[in-house]
């Protein structure tokens, strides 16, 4: 690099239709002919992309990328576009728009590119009343567009007519256009690889995100190969570290050139994994000549990826052109896909560019059911309106028990020290509370809490009821009921959580809530022999009540509830019409009365064989019709006997 240059993360790149100049130009611009291959040579179009450095007066340095013209190698095209900061949009003076002009225009803009100049070529070769004409035109095309109010130069890369306006028009957008945030894990899409006698492997890409350094492990997916970083090149001058809006030349070791795929993204490790499902915001164009419909097999261009995928629409059944709307795509092969990527997606067949739009989240799962779609619906929703990490991370941790910190590295696609940053702001917020230290660090939401506490106490309620002569349950077991599949440990720290604030206690291993009053056994059963003692006293005659029950064995409410509770459990007793207690050994007695009975079963005819009265003669039959010992015809009854002898088997 010459005295007084710097190197500037910035992207441009060419697009406009084949045969319009783009190489041409950009050779007159930097003096390196992209086209390097030679049936390129022997064909004169552009086959794949092409790299150059563009100097600039001021001194900054920026890269070119060149893209095919050619209708057929869109997927070239799409894959050096992806990666841009701003575009060099070419139309030939002598042609003026053309289909693959209007095709390129709409995929930059769905790549989501927001800055330009407008170059229109070969002006030597028409009359100024022609390339009036074709202004016009190439104005029509942009109005509406990202590039609507773009410069536009008349140039010539044979005579250098207008060149220095176009260098100084380039200088003023890279000024004007933002640099790319350096934060996250590096992702770079790999457009190139290729062996160097005595380096080994040479991959080349622009970076999305993050920063790489000389002598980094780094992983290449979805190919799962891993290797590390030799040495670095920008421009091909050695650099000791490499960042987001880069042309990169990385040298790898521990990777073959044979082993990487097209496709294939160079990241660091521990923050990216493969999918087969995205979350996404998907736009139709409105030059689309119908709408995009559920299920409808596309093909699909992410970074350098190309492969096929269903359009899972969410909350309707098409998109009509020129409307967007939350969608899933689910992916024929795995590919890697950062957060806010954007994508381009084309008719399966023909391919003709129908829609795009970005990733609100790589790694989507194919909801189950109306209310699982709708639930996703809402997610992507809800990162629209508040676009962010720490949006993601709050929703993310609401859908999940629990999320370590490894994983949080991965959804996220951060560094350990950038997720703690965004946890920390969560846990100011109150959105989120973290558990353990250092890499052992996870993290539970505080809606998930109070599910959690819900479902903690419903189910020790359950216990307790059930079980109200033990002090509690098995801290184990009740682990095993609330955490399904979760790691113990990890499950055990999220309910110390509740522990510490005096939700449930523990004692010798067993957990019961605060309300909860151990009763023992003996005394249990004491009660529960007074009750039959009671009832048995009572006969048919007058049922007891359950108050004056309590008031015989001096029970509080809630030790007259343990006693019922276990009573029924057993099968001692049953609580019928307004609060009576009919204990087994009355109602089997009962039951043995009325087989007796030779005339009709009536209320009358009851009451006069127990001597009880109609208070609690016509409960106790009802009772009868109910579990099925009786049939009720009018004002009698008959009774039933295999139903009788059958629930006396059991």
């Amino acid at each position: 690099m010459n005295v007084g240059e710097r190197e500037v993360p910035f992207v441009l790149g060419t697009a406009g239709h084949i045969d319009h100049g783009k190489t041409t130009l950009v050779k007159a611009l930097t003096g390196i002919d992209c086209d390097r291959l030679q049936e390129e040579k022997k064909r004169g179009i552009t086959i794949e992309l092409g790299f150059a450095p563009l100097r600039l007066p001021g001194g900054s340095v920026v890269s070119i990328v060149d893209v095919p013209g050619h209708e057929r190698f869109i997927r070239q095209m799409v894959a050096g576009a992806s990666g841009v900061d701003a575009v060099l949009f070419v139309v030939a003076a002598d042609e003026g728009v053309m289909p693959q002009t209007r095709e390129h225009l709409a995929i930059l803009s769905l790549l989501g590119v927001r800055d330009g100049v407008v170059a229109l070529t070969k002006a030597d070769l028409v009359d100024p009343e022609m390339l009036e004409l074709v202004r016009e035109d190439v104005a029509e095309v942009l109005r509406g567009t990202f590039l609507e109010n773009a410069p536009v130069f008349a140039v010539s890369a044979h005579t250098g007519e207008n060149l220095d306006l176009l260098v100084q028009a380039l200088e003023s957008l890279v000024e004007r256009v933002s640099p790319r945030d350096r934060s996250g894990g590096f992702f770079l899409p790999v457009d190139r690889a290729f062996p160097v006698s005595g380096f080994g492997t040479v991959v080349t890409g622009t970076a999305y995100t993050g920063t790489l350094r000389s002598g980094s492990d780094v992983a290449l997916l979805p190919s799962e190969r891993t290797g590390k970083v030799r040495t670095l090149q920008v421009h091909g001058r050695l650099v000791e570290e490499a960042w987001a809006g880069q042309r990169i030349a990385v040298n790898l070791s521990g990777v073959p050139v044979d082993a990487i795929d097209r496709g294939d993204v160079l990241c660091s490790p521990g923050m990216f994994v493969p999918t087969s499902c995205l979350d996404v915001l998907l736009r139709v164009l409105s030059t689309s000549v119908e709408p995009v419909k559920h299920w409808q097999r596309v093909r699909l261009h992410v970074g350098t990826s190309d492969t096929l995928a269903r359009v899972a629409l969410l909350d309707r059944r098409q998109i009509e052109p020129g409307e967007d709307a939350p969608a899933q795509l689910v992916l024929e092969e795995r590919i890697v896909a950062c957060l806010h990527q954007r994508f381009v997606v084309r008719f399966y067949s023909p391919l003709v560019t129908i829609a795009g739009g970005e990733i609100l989240y790589p790694y989507g799962i194919k909801p189950r059911g109306r209310k699982a779609r709708t639930a996703v619906a809402g997610r992507i929703e809800t990162l629209l309106a508040a676009p962010g990490r720490s949006t993601l991370f709050a929703l993310l941790a609401n859908e999940r028990t629990r999320i370590s910190l490894r994983e949080a590295m991965v959804f996220l696609q951060q560094t350990a020290e950038e997720v703690r940053a965004l946890a920390k702001d969560l846990v100011r917020g109150k959105r989120l509370v973290v558990l353990g230290k250092g890499n052992d660090e996870s993290y539970v939401s505080t809606v998930q809490l109070k599910k959690i506490e819900a479902l903690l106490l419903e189910t020790l309620d359950e216990f307790h009821a059930a079980m109200p002569q033990l002090r509690g349950m098995p801290l184990e077991q009740l682990v095993a009921r609330l955490f399904p599949g979760e790691d113990v440990r990890s499950a055990k720290e999220i309910l110390s959580l509740f522990l510490e604030n005096g939700t449930v206690l523990l004692e010798e291993g067993r957990v019961r809530t605060p309300r909860f009053v151990y009763r023992d056994p003996e005394e249990l059963r004491r009660h529960l022999r007074a009750l039959e003692e009671l009832c048995a006293r009572s006969g048919v005659m007058q049922l007891p009540l359950l108050e004056e029950v309590r008031h015989a064995l001096h029970l509080s409410e809630q030790d007259l509830r343990i006693l019922m509770d276990v009573a029924r459990q057993e099968g001692l007793v049953t609580v019928i019409s307004e609060g009576m207690l009919l204990h087994r050994v009355v109602e089997e007695r009962l039951l043995g009365l009325l087989g007796t009975v030779e005339s009709d079963i009536t209320v009358a005819s009851v009451r006069d064989l127990t001597g009880s009265s109609r208070k609690y003669v016509l409960p106790i039959l009802e009772h009868f019709d109910a579990r099925g010992y009786t049939r009720r015809v009018g004002d009698k009854r008959i009774l039933r006997k295999k139903n009788i002898m059958r629930e006396g088997e059991k």
